[in-house]
């Protein structure tokens, strides 16, 4: 019960930051799963896996209900979505199985460099000036490939990777961020399922889980998170946004720093 609660709070979290501050979600679950399943004494490379595997499956219903929203505004271009979601859905597939055989520790590090990129990112509020235009769709789609891979290692809905793309592509802001939310969906359903299917039969898991998915913590966490997230929202028109950010920035540097150095 009491770590069903934790679970509920990570999910309050993440939610608030999700909507306050435009954070994905991956970026705040994976390493504060780290920690959680550390806590339960669980080896540090099964902890990483098990927190990918289950970070990806909650995007999984996050990135529904945020198509959803965009669907009804009429903001997703399905002519550049939908050639990068099929392209998404292969790398997501394949790197989500793959990441699974992976030692742990190298997707700690890995992520480590992701979350301190992010960070920086975050705290000087940087954006990519608009010097391409799209590009035809094979290359498009080989685009997508690379994000999809990516993103399912990392455990991420693949926001952080997309929308600096779109707009570098000169591409509206909130159009990529509506073309990016659909992509959450096939990384989140297809990387986890790669996960899912790598784990099985693996020593170690505790009990609940699918693979490197854990089913408590799943359950806990998007509960809550879907019902903060227009919270956050509310609150990111209350309240002083550009230096929460700067803190959080810096708050992400320190994880990713101790999560590649620090053992």
């Amino acid at each position: 019960m009491v770590m069903i609660l934790v679970y509920m709070g990570l999910g309050l979290v993440t939610g608030l930051l999700a909507g306050m501050l435009g954070i994905g979600g991956g970026s705040v679950v994976v390493p504060a799963l780290v920690f959680v399943f550390g806590k339960e004494h669980l080896a540090p490379g099964l902890a990483m896996k098990l927190a990918i595997g289950t970070s990806l499956a909650s995007i999984l219903f996050t990135s529904l209900a945020a198509i959803r929203a965009q669907q009804k505004r009429g903001a997703i271009d399905w002519s550049v979505a939908a050639p990068l979601g099929l392209a998404t859905l292969v790398g997501s597939l394949a790197s989500g199985y793959l990441a699974g055989f992976l030692p742990g520790v190298l997707l700690k590090e890995i992520f480590g460099v992701f979350l301190t990129l992010v960070g920086l990112q975050v705290f000087a509020d940087w954006r990519p000036a608009a010097h391409w235009r799209l590009p035809a769709r094979p290359a498009l789609m080989g685009v997508g490939v690379g994000i999809g891979a990516l993103s399912a290692i990392l455990g991420i809905g693949g926001g952080s990777l997309t929308v600096p793309f779109l707009t570098a592509c000169n591409v509206d802001m909130r159009r990529a961020i509506a073309i990016s939310a659909t992509l959450g969906l096939p990384i989140a359903f297809f990387g986890a399922l790669g996960f899912a299917l790598s784990g099985q039969h693996r020593a170690g898991l505790p009990p609940g889980t699918v693979g490197y998915i854990y089913l408590p913590a799943l359950a806990g966490l998007t509960t809550v998170a879907l019902l903060v997230v227009p919270l956050g929202v509310h609150l990111a028109h209350n309240l002083p946004v550009t230096q929460l950010k700067r803190v959080f920035g810096v708050l992400l540097i320190l994880v990713g720093v101790q999560m590649v150095f620090g053992g």
